[in-house]
């Protein structure tokens, strides 16, 4: 296999997911490893993920020039874990994303003219709250109306589902006389 094109797309949380999914049960059934480069490219995404998540164990292995052991079957469920753990939307069981509901959302979201990456960010952290798209959407408040992003929060739960957990911890939350930052917002 050769790289043509660096950096040609940009894949979704789902997509690496579903990808990752489809391989092992292909090899599974083969009953066969994975080549040496997927392999290595688990390695090297697991990375990146273990790293951002613990950004002190990365200084420890770099100071210590080496880094963290993990067998590298392990690197594929640990990947596979890390992204159905909470708060990430692939937790939700069942996964409410499909092929189909990817397109239908980038079709959807065409009228505002977002950027690839902005789109992506919205896949892989499904919004519920206009807070939420202001992390993602860069000039927010600038480029839409309070209506236009409203519209653009509905699209995403409409398409990729509400996130039960965020629901969950809200109530949760207001049973507990805290104040969300939907009430904050509001007052």
């Amino acid at each position: 296999m050769r790289i043509l094109e660096a950096q040609s797309a940009v894949l979704s949380n789902y997509e690496v997911f579903q990808h990752l999914i489809d391989q092992r049960s292909r090899y599974k059934q083969q009953k066969r490893r994975g080549p040496p480069n997927l392999e290595t490219v688990v390695t090297e995404v697991w990375h990146l993920f273990f790293f951002a998540r613990a950004p002190k164990m990365h200084n420890a292995f770099k100071e210590a020039g080496s880094c963290p052991p993990v067998h590298r079957r392990a690197n594929r469920q640990q990947l596979l874990q890390y992204m159905r753990t909470d708060p990430s939307p692939l937790s939700q069981q069942p996964v409410t994303y499909s092929p189909e509901c990817i397109s239908q959302l980038v079709e959807r979201l065409r009228p505002y003219d977002l950027s690839k990456g902005e789109i992506v960010m919205i896949l892989n952290l499904r919004p519920a709250s206009m807070a939420a798209l202001n992390t993602i959407i860069e000039d927010r408040s600038d480029r839409f109306s309070e209506d236009q992003q409203e519209e653009m929060v509905n699209i995403v739960a409409e398409v990729l589902g509400r996130f039960e957990a965020e629901e969950t911890e809200n109530q949760e939350a207001v049973e507990e006389g805290d104040e969300t930052m939907d009430d904050a917002a509001a007052s």
